[in-house]
């Protein structure tokens, strides 16, 4: 158990705001709920962002650490759009509430984690720094010069939206409406592409694409000076598969696990991972912590219900 003053007046036992950003239910409540058994309530605080409306209850959830851990201010939310980043905005202002919090989670509902939550908590307990992949976007990538001069494409970032920040970089999501509102404006996927639509998909893939949960916080604590306090990586792991058609560009999706694919093998060789190399910045980022190298990945995803409940009953998960 950890005792001891963080960041600023606050004394008592340090908490993890585990943050999820679900679709309407946590799928694997069932695994997540194992996973809190084993730990001290005193550690963890729990914040849900749904669809309006929905209410975690026993009729909408196997595992009662879930009841009533709905956000009320909660809103209907689009994928590629900046009412995703707002989600996570709303998430980590209900967790900040709490002076308790030190360490904010974020997690979608198909994420599971790779240790129990002893490890995990000392872990992120004992870094300094937030964990957030960080990387320049190759030419600009999905940068729009309409930005400039309120972001200049030097600081434009792109990296994962599954983020593990410390309370002051948390802080400053929350307090940001500078950047918040340029994305808004700015930085807007173009629209998918519909065959129905012909050669005018041309046009349409012509417009400018930006995915603003892909770039959001990087850009903002670069645009803040912070990346100094950063480890430049995400602590949750997704395995990636190109895929593409005549329609459109190559793309990037993510594997689900599946029952059959979720074994003790593969889950040890996410857990082996000590490095990752970055392309764009010819970069390769060792994993470490106060100077001691430790593995990258605390989380994973995106795990199928069937996978995951491989996970638990071969007992994967919960072992160091």
């Amino acid at each position: 158990m950890i005792f001891r003053v963080l960041d600023d007046s606050f004394e008592g036992p340090p908490k993890i705001a585990f943050l999820f950003l679900a679709r309407r239910n946590l799928p694997l409540d069932f695994l997540w709920g194992s996973f809190f058994e084993n730990a001290d309530v005193a550690n963890f605080s729990i914040y849900i962002h749904s669809e309006p409306g929905f209410v975690f209850d026993e009729s909408t959830t196997r595992s009662v650490f879930f009841y009533n851990r709905q956000l009320s201010n909660s809103i209907k939310v689009a994928w590629g759009e900046s009412s995703l980043i707002q989600a996570e905005r709303l998430l980590l202002g209900a967790a900040l509430d709490d002076p308790a919090n030190r360490r904010f989670v974020l997690l979608s509902d198909s994420c599971v984690p790779l240790y129990n939550f002893s490890y995990i908590y000392n872990y992120l307990m004992s870094s300094p720094r937030s964990f957030v992949d960080s990387f320049l976007d190759k030419k600009g990538g999905r940068y729009n010069p309409k930005m400039s001069p309120v972001i200049p494409l030097n600081k434009w970032r792109k990296g994962s939206q599954w983020i593990t920040l410390v309370r002051s970089h948390a802080e400053v999501v929350v307090d940001d409406e500078v950047i918040f509102t340029v994305f808004k404006k700015f930085c807007q996927r173009r629209p998918p592409v519909d065959v129905s639509k012909g050669k005018q998909n041309i046009k349409l893939q012509k417009q400018h694409n930006c995915i603003p949960d892909e770039h959001y916080v990087q850009t903002l604590l670069a645009m803040s000076d912070l990346e100094g306090e950063l480890e430049r990586r995400t602590a949750t792991y997704t395995l990636w598969k190109q895929s593409a058609t005549k329609m459109e560009r190559e793309g990037w999706h993510p594997i689900t696990f599946s029952y059959a694919n979720a074994g003790p093998q593969q889950i040890k060789r996410i857990k082996d991972i000590n490095h990752v190399y970055y392309e764009t910045e010819y970069r390769t980022e060792w994993c470490s912590n106060n100077s001691t190298f430790v593995p990258c990945f605390l989380f994973a995803r995106k795990f199928s219900q069937g996978a995951a409940l491989r996970l638990l009953s071969e007992g994967v998960v919960m072992s160091l």
